[in-house]
């Protein structure tokens, strides 16, 4: 499991060290040298298990984003884990005290409004 690519489809593996990595900053935290750079690249997909191998000199074609085997669409756009800031709270289906709604006015009044004015003045 990837922490940098949360939605990889394949493994990559590296040409340097043989070994299996799912994008090149796992390469780089875990190995203690620079990843090879080569034109053949060897893929292995997530879905059915089975390594194939990819020329990437040659003119890359739509045809070239699936698996051999199976179909899956692995070349799709990486989803990276961002920082985001948001309300913690427990579910709105339950308990919808947080939320506003724009329809309902607002209930507290105000102390210009003539039928209050009348009351409190006395």
């Amino acid at each position: 499991m990837c922490k940098h690519v949360l939605n990889a489809q394949v493994s990559i593996r590296a040409p340097c060290c043989k070994k299996w990595f799912d994008c090149t900053q796992c390469h780089a935290e875990a190995a203690q040298h620079e990843l090879t750079k080569t034109s053949e690249m060897i893929f292995m997909c997530k879905k059915c298990r089975k390594a194939f191998r990819k020329d990437m000199e040659d003119a890359y074609e739509e045809a070239d984003e699936y698996c051999p085997n199976c179909d899956n669409h692995y070349i799709i756009e990486a989803k990276i884990p961002v920082a985001a800031l948001g309300v913690e709270g427990e579910d709105a289906r339950l308990d919808n005290r947080m939320i506003k709604d724009d329809r309902i006015k607002d209930q507290t009044g105000s102390a210009f409004v003539q039928k209050d004015l009348e009351a409190r003045l006395g």
